[in-house]
């Protein structure tokens, strides 16, 4: 593929916009995930500052997430 070619839905099937905005929860969700560990790593070694850190990024991942998937709602319900 051209790289200087843009994918706009013609191969994916998907608007960039929409692939944007599934992509994005994506990436929220995992975030989540992985600061679980994060969290779990600092606890294991002591360090409440840095666990509560990660705590507040994977409280900020999530809200990103489920602001994303209420986008995703109304506008595949619209």
């Amino acid at each position: 593929m051209d790289p200087t070619r843009q994918e706009t839905g013609s191969v994916t099937g998907t608007q960039d916009k929409d692939y944007n905005l599934i992509w994005f929860v994506e990436q929220c969700l995992s975030n989540v995930l992985k600061l679980e560990n994060y969290v779990a790593d600092a606890e294991r070694a002591g360090d409440e500052e840095l666990a509560g850190f990660f705590r507040r990024a994977q409280a900020e991942s999530r809200k990103g997430a489920e602001q994303g998937k209420n986008f995703l709602r109304r506008r595949l319900a619209g």
